[in-house]
C-alpha cells in the first residue's frame, strides 16, 4: 500500500509500516529527524495529499497517483484541553483573542485532514475541542496498552479503518501527583547529549510528540492488512 504518515517528522509510524514492506511516506515542513531523507516529504501535507509528482527531502522524485491510507498527526498546541486556561479572554486579552483564531485555524486544518479524497484515514490529537467541534472520537489509546509503561491518552478518529486492538497490556507504570506519567508527560527531555531541555525548547515539543513504537508496530500490523472486515463507516 502507498501510506502518507502526515504531520511526522521523527518517522516512527512510517518506519513500521516501511519494516512491512509497504511504500510508506513521512511529510512534515520540519526536515526529519528519523534518518532516512529519501522517504520524507519536507512540505505541506495538504499539497503532499493530492500526490502526482514528488520531491523527497533528499531529492529522490516519487511519482504518487493516490494514497491508500493516511496517518495525520496534527499539531495539537491549540486543540488539546490542556491549554483550555489560555483561552481566558479577562485574563490574557488580545493574546487569548489570537489564540481563538489559531484554534480556528487548527480545526480547520484537523478537518481538511479527515476529509481528504484517501480510502482510509486516521487522524490522532490527544483529548480536546475536536471531540465537540466535530464528533467524539473513535477510540482512545493508551502505551500501556501497546507494551509501554506509560499513560499518554490518544484520540483516533478514523475513517475506513477498524479500531486498534491492544497488543500487550502492561501497567502504566509510575504515576505522580497530578496525574502525570513517568515514561510521557512527566519525563524531561532531553538533547543528543542527555542534557535536560527548558520546557519551551522547541526540540522539546518534538521529543515528546513522537509516536511510542508500539503504538505504531499496532497501526503498520492492523491496518496494513486489506480486509473486507466491517470498517468504521465514514463520516
Amino acid at each position: 500500500m502507498k501510506v502518507l504518515v502526515a504531520c511526522e517528522e521523527s518517522q516512527v509510524v512510517c518506519k513500521a509500516f516501511r519494516d512491512r514492506g509497504h511504500e510508506a511516506y513521512s511529510c512534515d515542513i520540519q526536515e526529519c529527524s528519523g534518518g532516512h531523507p529519501e522517504w520524507h516529504f519536507c512540505r505541506d501535507c495538504l499539497e503532499v495529499i493530492r500526490g502526482g509528482t514528488l520531491m523527497a527531502q533528499n531529492g529522490t522524485v516519487y511519482e504518487i497517483d493516490k494514497w491508500d491510507l493516511m496517518i495525520a498527526h496534527p499539531p495539537c498546541t491549540y486543540l488539546t484541553v490542556s491549554g483550555n486556561a489560555w483561552f481566558d479572554v479577562n485574563k490574557y486579552g488580545d493574546k487569548a483573542r489570537q489564540r481563538y483564531k489559531d484554534r480556528y485555524a487548527a480545526i480547520v486544518f484537523f478537518m481538511q485532514l479527515m476529509c481528504a479524497d484517501i480510502p482510509r484515514i486516521a487522524v490522532e490529537n490527544p483529548i480536546g475541542i475536536m471531540n465537540t467541534a466535530f464528533r467524539k472520537a473513535d477510540q482512545i489509546i493508551q502505551p500501556f496498552q501497546y507494551g509501554h509503561q506509560a499513560r499518554k491518552a490518544t484520540c483516533l478518529w478514523l475513517k475506513g479503518l477498524p479500531v486498534l486492538t491492544p497488543t500487550d497490556v502492561t501497567d502504566c507504570g509510575q504515576i505522580l501527583h497530578g496525574g502525570f506519567s513517568v515514561g510521557a508527560s512527566a519525563n524531561y527531555a532531553r538533547d543528543e547529549n542527555g542534557k535536560i531541555l527548558a520546557w519551551n525548547d522547541p526540540r522539546t515539543k518534538k521529543i515528546r510528540s513522537k509516536t511510542f513504537p508500539g503504538i505504531a508496530n499496532a497501526m503498520a500490523e492492523q491496518w496494513g492488512i486489506d480486509s473486507n472486515e466491517t470498517q468504521i463507516s465514514s463520516f
